[in-house]
């Protein structure tokens, strides 16, 4: 597939088939025939362009319209600072930014500003006829930690969607969803694949409460649906989960514990609960459907749909064609070793066959030189019932450097208010700790929030040792 504009004139797609946006909705043949761009695309023709645009709808017709026809594309999320935009544009010598008429966003001074139209208009410069030099336009994307400046990472629409269906699944009619934002590696899987596969789209919105995203989802009558773990329990805690009958449940992002995976299964027992790993430099490596945290130890040494796997040092490397090429900026770190394996960084634990994910090697908490996996001490809390979900973290020591606390939202809110009750609840949990966990990984205090704060990508916000 050279360009994703071509790719929506592939045969088995649905004529009607539509994405919805939280305001309005726009049919896939639209984008076919339509431009927001209108003559800014000459401008744009074998050039860097920012697109920064706040709207997803606008986005994904933007990609559209330039894929094939800019040099790169570089997509913007709307949580950027001045201050990171600026340091994006630089890095990756933009020529140019894609703006919405009255955008909140600050553009960086240098790149020409295009502005897109209120509504698409006929796409006279999009006929096939000017498409005929087609050229192999670079993708780069932002990556999703949660501080600091985003790195910028090179991919192609090859490496991208290069496993991605093509067409209609069997089992009826689909209908894809996702909690991410399509600007970001997670969310922008799902929109290649609907636009692929010729199906209906439903897009989140970062302002939009659960409870009405869900009935949005329902309402669309979604089939298919992804989003973090993180995304996933808040979804379970909004009380609106049954607006939604997906046949198929997708996590990735975060370490699926059993708990959250548990969870969906009772809250979906008809649908398929699926878990992947990806992440924006690796690409999708597996998607794990047995219901079980962890992976099967015989994913690693082998190959399977040309990826390769193999741990060292503790950490799961990559080698694949989805991997990203490079990352951008004059000092970039080498995104891949001598032999093509990528370090993800995540470490992996083999236990009675399985491996299992304890966490990114930066986030280690070392209680006076022994670690503490935070995702290991709260995969313990969360299998509670009564917790909803938890996050471990550092608190200074003199003694020690660091100790282990935790921050626990209960599924009842009533049950963390005062009294001897919550010293009780609060004395069980840290009891589980202590019986499952080795001395130095039990949490030394224990306290209980309304809510937990989450990255615009998914993420469970984690505050450095």
């Amino acid at each position: 597939m050279s360009s994703l504009w071509e790719s929506l004139a592939q045969p088995g797609a649905s004529p009607t088939a539509t994405f919805h946006g939280r305001l309005r909705s726009i049919e896939l043949a639209q984008f076919h025939a339509s431009s927001m761009l209108g003559d800014h695309l000459w401008a744009l023709r074998d050039r860097v362009v920012l697109i920064a645009t706040e709207d997803q709808l606008h986005t994904a017709l933007a990609l559209v319209e330039l894929d094939g026809i800019a040099r790169s594309i570089v997509l913007c999320t709307p949580d950027l600072t001045r201050e990171q935009l600026a340091h994006v544009a630089t890095a990756a010598n933009a020529h140019a930014i894609v703006l919405e008429p009255g955008a909140a966003i600050e553009p960086p001074p240098g790149p020409l500003r295009c502005w897109m139209t209120p509504r698409p208009v006929a796409g006279t410069l999009l006929a096939p006829i000017q498409r005929e030099a087609t050229l192999i336009t670079e993708w780069i994307l932002l990556t999703s930690g949660t501080t600091g400046t985003p790195k910028l990472v090179s991919h192609t629409l090859d490496s991208l969607s290069g496993t991605l269906p093509r067409q209609l699944a069997n089992g009826g009619p689909v209908a894809w969803s996702t909690f991410y934002d399509i600007r970001r590696y997670g969310g922008l899987q799902i929109l290649l694949r609907s636009i692929m596969g010729g199906t209906d789209l439903v897009l989140s919105s970062a302002d939009e409460p659960v409870d009405a995203f869900l009935a949005r989802a329902g309402a669309a009558a979604v089939t298919h649906i992804s989003g973090t773990p993180s995304h996933w329990r808040r979804a379970l805690m909004s009380g609106a989960a049954d607006r939604i009958n997906p046949r198929y449940v997708r996590l990735s992002g975060e370490i699926a514990d059993q708990a959250v995976l548990d969870n969906l299964r009772a809250t979906y027992p008809s649908a398929h609960i699926a878990h992947a790993f990806a992440s924006t430099e690796a690409g999708v490596a597996f998607d794990v459907e047995d219901g079980l945290a962890g992976f099967p130890a015989d994913y690693i040494d082998g190959s399977s749909a040309g990826v390769e796997m193999r741990v060292e040092e503790g950490t799961l490397r990559i080698r694949s064609r989805r991997i990203a090429s490079r990352y951008l900026g004059g000092d970039a770190d080498a995104l891949s070793g001598a032999d093509g394996f990528v370090d993800t960084g995540d470490l992996v634990e083999l236990v009675n066959g399985r491996f299992y994910f304890r966490g990114r090697r930066g986030g280690v908490i070392n209680v006076g030189g022994l670690k503490v996996h935070p995702e290991e001490v709260e995969a313990v809390l969360n299998a509670d019932p009564r917790v909803h979900m938890s996050l471990v973290r550092p608190r200074r020591s003199p003694i020690t450097g660091a100790v282990v606390v935790a921050d626990v939202v209960l599924a009842d809110a009533a049950l963390g208010g005062t009294g001897a009750g919550t010293e009780q609840l609060k004395s069980e949990l840290l009891g589980t700790c202590r019986t499952l966990l080795a001395a130095h990984k039990v949490p030394t205090s224990l306290r209980f929030v309304p809510a937990l704060e989450m990255t615009a990508a998914g993420k469970l916000v984690r505050p450095n040792a």
